[in-house]
């Protein structure tokens, strides 16, 4: 059997850079939660987005929590949410007994739709804090979100976990909010194998965030807590990993636009098939090159026929209004969220595939509407 294609799988840099760092921790002996490779993480994090200060966590997941803590998000405060999301977007909302309120996708960016936002405002003027995710390295349309949430007063957390090495009219997603959040998880576009940061210009927040995420440890001889803390820092060996992957940040990113656009030259014509949405004020990561179809093909057929010859792919994500556990929340909007679920699958975009690899999609999926 051929060998197995990922949808995006961990991948070292050819230089090597990641062990330079995680030696020089192993030599120094600092194999404990902190040190200097997390302190140079992110320095070198925020310089790269341009964001005045970071904070280096376990993992996206937590970086949403804490901005949501640090924004002061509570008990029964509501929180907006886009409904076309990984339910991480989501639980942390839940973490602090807040209220999500999901929002519906347009067809012109797949993330959160401006009009459905300014309608949930109208419905929920008491909104406490915006999330907003930029889908599978597109970035929203963030003018008009960025209006609406200084209009109405509110905190703007951004999503940017699938996002990183995007920009919006020549500035880094994640750096438009009041705070931005970063993944490293083992199948984004960098890896730690796992890992996050948030990022902000708010100092002060994120100096508390640091002490929150060091389980709340004060400043004292003896182990004293004033407050309730978590154990959300990143490890001084998993960072050194991050200062290595971010220095080929750049290659990825150029590597996974061919990966689209070779998808999109080879399928792009087949009938019913329209791939990711374009804007010229979007300088897109194409972390998943993603498609939906309207013809007589559905995603199912592609994935299963993929399946088959050991070559991994997926549904676009199933909106949080139909998520078992949170349907049970309000969804302003229409069905523009529901049917890009229906028709979207994306496709297989490792970075470390060939082009023979990406032939071999390509042929598998043009051979369905030859039948």
């Amino acid at each position: 059997m051929a060998n197995r294609i990922f949808l995006s799988s961990p991948h070292m840099s050819d230089e090597g850079y990641e062990m330079q760092y995680v030696k020089e921790a192993f030599d120094t002996n600092w194999i404990a939660p902190l040190g200097e490779n997390v302190n140079q993480f992110e320095t070198e994090l925020a310089t790269k987005v341009g964001s005045k200060t970071a904070a280096a966590l376990t993992s996206g997941t937590a970086a949403i929590h804490l901005a949501l803590k640090a924004a002061g998000v509570g008990e029964g405060d509501i929180v907006f949410c886009p409904t076309l999301t990984f339910s991480a977007t989501a639980n942390p909302i839940i973490y602090q007994n807040a209220i999500p309120v999901f929002i519906d996708s347009d067809y012109k960016t797949w993330n959160m739709c401006p009009k459905a936002l300014e309608e949930a405002f109208e419905k929920y003027p008491d909104v406490r804090v915006v999330i907003v995710v930029h889908l599978y390295g597109l970035s929203a349309d963030m003018d008009k979100i960025v209006e609406l949430c200084k209009k109405h007063n509110v905190v703007l957390i951004e999503d940017a976990a699938e996002s990183l090495g995007t920009y919006y009219k020549g500035k880094h997603t994640g750096t438009f909010g009041d705070y931005g959040i970063f993944s490293f998880n083992g199948n984004k576009i960098i890896t730690t194998s796992g890992g996050g940061m948030l990022v902000s210009d708010n100092e002060e927040r994120i100096s508390k965030v640091r002490f929150w995420a060091t389980q709340s440890r004060d400043d004292a001889r003896h182990y004293q807590h004033s407050e309730l803390g978590f154990n959300y820092r990143i490890s001084n060996v998993v960072a050194g990993i991050g200062r290595g992957q971010l220095k080929v940040l750049d290659q990825r990113v150029k590597k996974k636009n061919y990966i689209f656009e070779f998808y999109k030259r080879e399928l792009g014509d087949l009938d019913g098939v329209e791939f990711m949405p374009s804007n010229d004020w979007n300088e897109p990561n194409y972390w998943l090159s993603s498609m939906t179809i309207s013809g007589n093909v559905r995603p199912i057929e592609i994935m299963e026929a993929l399946e088959k010859e050991n070559i991994e792919s997926r549904p676009i994500w199933k909106p949080m209004h139909k998520q078992p556990f949170f349907e049970k929340y309000d969804f302003v909007g229409t069905d523009v969220s529901e049917k890009l679920f229906e028709n979207g699958v994306c496709l297989p975009s490792d970075t470390k595939m060939t082009d023979e690899d990406l032939k071999r999609v390509v042929d598998i999926i043009k051979g369905l509407w030859l039948r």
